[in-house]
């Protein structure tokens, strides 16, 4: 509380004006965020815990290793920075839950016996810890020469027989030079075509075979050169990558990620296949910097959840050492931050993929599947709840009932506000991706003019008096417009009629406030406010600026002493520490699309409203109506 709040005696500041302070002005410490205990509701962001890769996990990395030549120059080979590389990976492999590591070419400076075994031994320290693909770069083999070529140094230590003791190695072409891989990361299976500096008709064969034989595995293409780029950053194809590109990459939609090295400077861009989708072409190459790059790792953080893949570019033989025992040029060089070595990549993966490996949209669940000991009311707005099949578009009259398909009686009537013509209320088949009823509510609600529609339950149902005293669990899906355009602030999505002060509740913002809302704030905060029915309090939990377009489940959960509200089956972070033990209701009827507010209920709902259930207890996330992740 504020001197001038404290001086003024005002116990409540209004929570609309704390709210937009809050907004207005960010907490001083949180910059130093990060060195606070992960508390255990947030473990999710905290990764993959213990000391395996977790193949199930929604956010793993693939790590790509770039020219290393001249670490392995003759009697100038220093292999330390590549192997701290590699004990980096193995180290780390659960903490960033690292799938993978490919090799994009030129191994050694000449190819030599020599220095062929160097490397070979240095890649020995991920034997069995990481698994990893080489190619041939110019420098491994003769350059002149494609994978026709026949035996040679590099074959013998890097070809076939190194990756059959891996479980992601798929095979190889007969001439040994190209080989793929197929790893579980994700919750599902991806392809790795790791191809020779000089792809023949024969490989570009076998290449397309692999993808054929695989068809449904997005796929990453490595080779050795595959583009250019100038000072700009902008990649473009080389004359091989063009060849690469209309033999094997455009038409063969799998392939969304092509690695190179070969050149310097670093490079990306985005070209568009015959799909009509994007293919991400980077080429990768450190050669040219301090220590032959010293073992630069560029690590691709793949979340599925985000839709992105966070890239990084990194030195860990550099980062390892104490900062002040570093050279200028150590401190220079251990991590890359411009915008072609440190980047994010927006891909929407099932969209991406979904033209070679469609993800079935789930069916709809029955109620009686949906509805666990303690459930006191499910509404869903399908043929089972409206009692008919509902064209796209139609309003849904004022009178309409939808059933509480409990049976306990909390059934719903719809309402218009203010006037509000038909069009505050349609019916619409669009939902949440993990709804149990494929069908969901448009309510146009807004002010300028005020208008709206509700949906309340009768007098005399059960739920008006539930006090719910051994906690509860209330759950919504919402799709928010986009653009989210009009005036719409502190609009209702849910709430129990009656007032706070009518029910002797003295510590709230305004007594004529519901006992329990959920509400949208001008900044598109939720707010659930509820006023308990043994103490005389009113917390309020406060979600992030939720997104528009896009639908998301709202969980409100309360153990009898405490209440935390969820999104996307994620825990937010101002949840009240205030005891609240039920709910303050009056004997008046639940409302579903909008807020009473003094004398009338406040702005209706603006937005796509799906199944809402009301459990009379705790619900752990697992159990809430959508299948989360």
């Amino acid at each position: 509380m504020s001197t001038e709040e404290q001086s003024s005696g005002r116990r409540h500041p209004d929570r609309r004006v704390l709210l937009r302070a809050a907004v207005a002005v960010p907490a001083v410490g949180a910059a130093v965020a990060g060195t606070a205990a992960v508390p255990a509701q947030a473990a999710d962001a905290a990764g993959p815990s213990g000391g395996r890769f977790d193949a199930d996990s929604p956010r793993f990395a693939l790590a790509v290793l770039p020219d290393t030549q001249y670490l392995f120059d003759a009697d100038s080979a220093d292999p330390a920075p590549l192997r701290a590389t590699f004990r980096h990976l193995v180290t780390e492999r659960a903490a960033a839950n690292i799938a993978f590591m490919t090799h994009l070419g030129d191994v050694t400076e000449h190819g030599t016996e020599a220095e062929i075994e160097l490397a070979a031994d240095t890649f020995r320290v991920l034997h069995g810890r990481v698994p990893y693909s080489v190619l041939a770069g110019n420098h491994d083999i003769r350059s002149s020469t494609d994978d026709q070529r026949g035996d040679s140094a590099y074959l013998s230590a890097f070809g076939p027989d190194r990756y059959r003791s891996m479980p992601t190695f798929g095979g190889a072409s007969p001439d040994g030079y190209n080989s793929y891989h197929v790893l579980r990361a994700g919750g599902r299976q991806w392809l790795v075509l790791a191809l020779d500096w000089r792809v023949s008709e024969q490989g570009l064969a076998w290449a397309q075979g692999v993808l054929d034989r695989h068809p449904a595995l997005p796929a990453v293409l490595t080779t050795h050169d595959i583009a250019w780029s100038g000072d700009d950053g902008e990649a473009r194809l080389s004359d091989h990558g063009q060849r690469l590109w209309d033999g094997l990459i455009k038409g063969n939609d799998q392939v969304f990620l092509a690695l190179g090295g070969h050149y310097w400077p670093s490079g990306r861009t985005v070209l568009t296949n015959d799909a009509g989708h994007d293919v991400h072409v980077h080429i990768t190459n450190y050669q040219d910097r301090y220590y032959g790059g010293a073992g630069m790792i560029r690590t691709y953080g793949f979340d599925l959840v985000r839709g992105v893949v966070d890239v990084e570019t990194f030195s860990p033989w550099f980062l390892a050492r104490d900062p002040a025992e570093r050279s200028p040029l150590a401190a220079e060089t251990l991590e890359l931050t411009g915008p072609t070595d440190r980047f994010t990549l927006d891909i929407d993966f099932e969209e991406r993929f979904a033209g070679f490996a469609p993800v079935p949209a789930p069916k709809p669940r029955p109620a009686r599947a949906v509805m666990p000991r303690g459930t006191l009311a499910y509404w869903r707005f399908d043929a089972s709840g409206t009692g008919a099949a509902q064209r796209p578009g139609a309003p849904l009259p004022d009178g309409t009932v939808v059933k509480d398909l409990t049976g306990r009686g909390n059934d719903l009537t719809v309402r218009r506000l203010h006037s509000s013509g038909a069009e505050a209320l349609t019916w619409s088949p669009e939902h949440h991706r993990g709804q149990p009823a494929h069908a969901s509510l448009r309510f146009d609600g807004g002010q300028g003019p005020d208008r709206g529609a509700v949906l309340t339950t009768a007098d005399g149902a059960a739920l008006n008096r539930e006090k719910f005293p051994r906690g509860y669990t209330i759950e919504t899906f919402v799709r928010l417009p986009e653009p989210f355009e009009g005036n719409h602030d502190w609009m209702g999505i849910l709430s129990w009629e009656g007032r706070n002060g009518d029910a002797g509740k003295t510590t709230g913002w305004s007594p004529l406030e519901p006992t329990c809302s959920l509400n949208l704030s001008p900044e598109r905060f939720l707010q659930f406010v509820v006023y308990p029915h043994r103490q005389d309090a009113d917390p309020t939990s406060w979600s992030h600026a939720v997104p528009v377009g896009r639908w998301m489940h709202i969980a409100v959960v309360n153990d009898g002493r405490r209440t935390v509200m969820y999104v996307d089956g994620s825990r937010i972070a101002r949840n009240p520490a205030q005891p609240s033990t039920g709910i303050a209701t009056l004997g008046k009827p639940f409302v579903l699309g909008g807020t009473q507010f003094d004398e009338r209920f406040g702005q209706g709902f603006y937005g796509w409203m799906g199944d809402t259930r009301i459990v009379g207890r705790p619900l752990p996330v697992r159990e809430f109506l959508t299948p989360l992740g």
